[in-house]
């Protein structure tokens, strides 16, 4: 068993060195293979690991020990998974795991080891050091994998309003059809959502063109609760960009050459509209999303509708 144990254990490295090598250099698969390592790390080799070696040399009075090791695990993992993945609420997760090793398995394992006579205090030390490295690697790596995110972010976000200048300079295309009317109405509403963010952040559209760094808390999530935000009887959010956006691409679909040309119309606009749930785009682009993620989707979109507009 245990010989099983360790040959899991040595696949499941090599699976995490795999998926962290791909995803430090931006391959295809490295997001799953990390995913896949770091879930069966905890919840499936771990639990092998400590039930094995509480049945070989643990007592019974240390099962609190050994389920507590687990859980704290199980925290950090999900916590540095969730940082490295960018999934929503990376940010609370990581909040919750790197204090909880202090709060929850420390004061457990000094409870149970302080009663073994036999128990070595460098046992403790060796410990007490592996969770202070354990926690400072957890926040170094989140910090420099969102730093790398959030930079590479604003580097696009320039690249989009380099091509717009560009397109501002072409003139528009004679006569109006419905989707060049539909293209119009959405350049204004997206330039409504940005005057509204930058109002709020303090900053003109101009700070934002020439040093998008300047925006404040970038890796902050939410924009929506303060600049989309419609108050009143019944409160909700700002819909008019998922509205427009959803007509555009109707419009669109039905006038490309073609079934494929169609089939893509959402991926150029990145829409996808969920049946039955009025808010779920928007909530997912302005609530869930980084604040700054949000507002360069708005700098591509706006650039996209007018590169659409310049072919139509």
């Amino acid at each position: 068993m245990k010989q099983k144990i360790y040959t899991l254990g040595l696949i499941i490295t090599s699976v995490i060195f795999l998926g962290a090598l791909l995803k430090i250099n931006h391959w295809p698969g490295g997001g799953h293979l990390l995913t896949l390592g770091i879930v069966t790390l905890a919840v499936v080799f771990l639990p092998l690991a400590l039930r094995n070696h509480y049945r070989t040399e643990g007592g019974r009075k240390n099962l609190l020990l050994y389920i507590v090791t687990w859980v704290t695990c199980l925290v950090m993992f999900g916590g540095m998974l969730f940082k490295l993945m960018h999934w929503p609420g990376a940010g609370k997760a990581l909040l919750i795991a790197l204090p909880f090793p202090y709060v929850v398995f420390l004061p457990v394992f000094l409870a149970v080891t302080s009663k073994d006579k036999n128990f070595s205090i460098h046992n403790t030390v060796a410990v007490l050091f592996l969770l202070a490295g354990t926690s400072i690697s957890s926040a170094l790596l989140s910090l420099n994998v969102s730093k790398e995110r959030l930079d590479d972010s604003m580097r696009l976000s320039r690249s989009y309003n380099r091509i717009e200048a560009v397109l501002d300079e072409i003139p528009s295309a004679a006569g109006h059809t419905t989707a060049i009317n539909n293209i119009d109405e959405l350049l204004g509403i997206i330039d409504d959502y940005q005057r509204r963010i930058f109002s709020i952040e303090g900053m003109s559209e101009e700070d934002w063109n020439n040093d998008p760094w300047t925006f404040p808390f970038p890796e902050k999530t939410s924009i929506a609760d303060k600049t989309l935000f419609i108050g009143g009887k019944d409160p909700t959010y700002d819909t008019r960009l998922q509205t427009g956006l959803g007509e555009l691409a109707g419009e669109l679909q039905k006038s490309a050459a073609n079934e494929e040309i169609a089939g893509k119309i959402p991926l150029i606009l990145g829409f996808y509209e969920t049946p039955g749930d009025n808010l779920g785009w928007t909530q997912g682009m302005f609530v869930v999303n980084p604040r700054v993620w949000s507002l360069i989707y708005l700098d591509g979109l706006e650039t996209n509708l007018k590169l659409i507009r310049a072919g139509i």
